[in-house]
């Protein structure tokens, strides 16, 4: 103090007074040098956002600061990306951590984490995050207090922040402020100076970096888990004669985007098919082709080709979007009314089959075939009798394979797995993905590294006499016969509420196909389960469409009757000609 006085008036500094300030200053500057690299050591240990916070807090109290509170933008505590200009009185801020030393809950009331608010122009706060340099308030003063107090409604904090010293950083990085430090001091304690100034701004900077590359892995794996929940469809767990359930893991958390996809879809005669496909490789690339080949898996399935057929026309599309990626895939229809199950494979795992009737569960012999995209390959289906109460198990290779360890050893225990009793089809799957995990875990195989996508459907099947079907001849007069056949199957069903409005689609439909059809017989059909389907079929290949009618013409309301009075409704080609079907709700039995 004395070479400081000294030198401010101009006079010669004795030496050893010299050399005794500069000691000082050395060591001073030594001290936040050293501060500052044991928080750089301390914080950035995750990419968790929320631990990166805490850390941040931790690391300056006590030893820099007495209190700590951080505040972060509302988007970046969302993990969302955001306008990087100025902040403005309207921008909200978020208080995400509150460290300090003084006794337990004194802060808690008053200023509660998680808390977002906006800061008033006139305030140190709003400094700092609009200059991003940091604010030295040495003593706050009763009316600075009382200032900052006003913004707090019902909650006086003047007694928490008057006398104290106040810096206020801010957390920036490509020069963008994501938030700031509130760091305060308690009166006993020495004021904030420009040394801590400088210490504080170099260690928001340190800190803001962390930050962002928090936010950022945030704002990635948000994205991320996005695009994957839009690529997976939200499957029914019940649909025509079977329930469904599904499960859909990531690889990894630096990987959360692959190419596993699973999916069912309604098919014409109450069928289900059921699709498991595994595109090689990771991330947007893979996605992206398998957000492709599922939609054209979809599409195809829509038009009711063979299996054998639909994995044929996958593989040529796939050598018109290019050689650069393949994929596995397992495409199996279900006929409830027929208990039979049609599958083809493309270089997949087999499914596993769960005998109802005496829980003996089996890998289904299957031709493997090629991966989709390998081109010029033949591919084979086969038919597999089921009964009801049978379990469909199909999954991914990441649930059996591990690297280093024997597929056979993952697919003895999926079949033994899949075989346990549970008490739901939720249980169900939870036991399979436990059990191959317990088991590689105990060869030291260490965690799944590979996607995971699991589908498994119990086969209930649709019983005989909740099906009618009859042949009408191609003729006007054949109308009103199936009206009243329609309405005597209704009333042997116990469902007299719906005869009328399904009288009068039926005779549109059967009007309809009678007037189109050639040579062949109309068929008719009534399949009863959670729903009641109607199916028309004739021989005629063209797809009728829905018209506006005019007041004067003779026809073209038929389908515009079917779609206001059912549920569903839709129209398919068949091997010879097309179906016309609609569907109605019907009360839970």
């Amino acid at each position: 103090a004395r070479a400081a006085r000294a030198r401010a008036a101009g006079e010669p500094v004795p030496e050893d007074q010299r050399d005794e300030a500069e000691d000082l200053e050395y060591a001073a500057v030594r001290e936040h040098l050293e501060f500052l690299n044991e928080v750089s050591s301390r914080i950035g240990t995750s990419l968790d956002l929320s631990r990166t916070i805490v850390e941040v807090s931790k690391a300056v109290v006590p030893r820099f600061t007495d209190v700590a509170g951080t505040y972060l933008r509302e988007q970046v505590v969302a993990g969302e990306g955001f306008d990087e200009g100025v902040p403005d009185t309207t921008t909200l801020w978020h208080r995400v951590a509150l460290e300090h030393t003084d006794e337990p809950g004194r802060w808690d009331d008053v200023v509660p984490v998680g808390e977002a608010m906006p800061f008033p122009a006139h305030t140190p706060f709003f400094q700092c995050m609009t200059t991003g340099e940091p604010v030295l308030v040495p003593r706050i003063s009763e009316q600075m207090g009382h200032a900052v107090a006003s913004q707090f409604e019902k909650r006086d904090i003047r007694p928490l922040i008057t006398g104290r010293s106040m810096l206020v950083v801010p957390l920036k990085a490509r020069q963008v402020v994501l938030g700031f430090m509130i760091l305060l001091r308690h009166p006993e304690r020495q004021v904030f100076n420009d040394m801590d100034r400088v210490t504080g701004a170099e260690l928001a900077a340190r800190a803001g970096l962390v930050l962002d590359n928090a936010r950022m892995y945030t704002y990635q794996e948000n994205v991320a888990e996005t695009l994957q929940d839009s690529m997976l469809p939200q499957i029914p767990p019940r649909m025509a004669g079977c329930d469904i359930a599904t499960r859909y893991l990531p690889g990894t958390l630096l990987g959360r985007v692959g190419g596993d996809w699973f999916d069912s879809v309604k098919l014409p005669g109450a069928r289900t098919a059921f699709v498991v496909g595994d595109v090689m490789g990771h991330g947007l690339n893979s996605a992206a082709m398998m957000g492709q080949l599922r939609t054209a898996v979809q599409t195809m399935a829509g038009l009711d080709l063979p299996p054998a057929q639909l994995l044929r026309n996958l593989d040529d599309l796939a050598q018109r979007l290019g050689d650069t990626h393949l994929a596995t895939c397992l495409y199996t229809v279900y006929d409830p009314i027929a208990s039979e199950l049609h599958l083809a494979n493309a270089g997949h795992i087999p499914p596993v089959l769960v005998r109802a009737a005496d829980g003996r569960s089996e890998l289904l012999d299957l031709p493997t075939g090629a991966p989709i995209g390998v081109g010029g390959v033949p591919f084979e289906s086969v038919r597999v009798r089921v009964e009801p109460g049978d379990r469909l198990v199909m999954c991914t290779d990441g649930l059996v394979e591990v690297r280093g360890e024997d597929i056979g050893v993952g697919l003895a225990t999926l079949c033994e797995s899949a075989a346990h009793p549970a008490a739901s089809m939720d249980d169900a799957c939870d036991t399979i993905i436990r059990a191959l995990a317990v088991t590689f875990s105990k060869a030291g195989r260490g965690g799944r590294k590979d996607d995971v996508a699991l589908l498994m459907a119990r086969l209930s099947g649709i019983e005989p006499d909740h099906v009618a079907e009859w042949r009408l001849v191609p003729d006007p007069s054949e109308v009103p016969r199936a009206r009243a056949m329609v309405r005597e199957q209704l009333y042997e069903w116990n469902l007299e509420k719906h005869v009328a409005d399904v009288e009068l689609m039926v005779g549109e439909l059967v009007t309809n196909a009678v007037r189109h059809a050639h040579a062949r017989p109309v068929a008719l059909r009534l399949v009863r389960g959670d729903t009641l389907l109607c199916e028309v079929e004739d021989d005629d290949h063209e797809l009728p469409t829905l018209l506006n009618a005019g007041p004067t013409d003779e026809s073209g309301r038929g389908l515009r009757v079917v779609s206001r009075l059912a549920r569903e409704w839709g129209t398919s080609r068949t091997d010879s000609g097309k179906s016309v079907w609609f569907e109605l709700t019907l009360p839970r039995r």
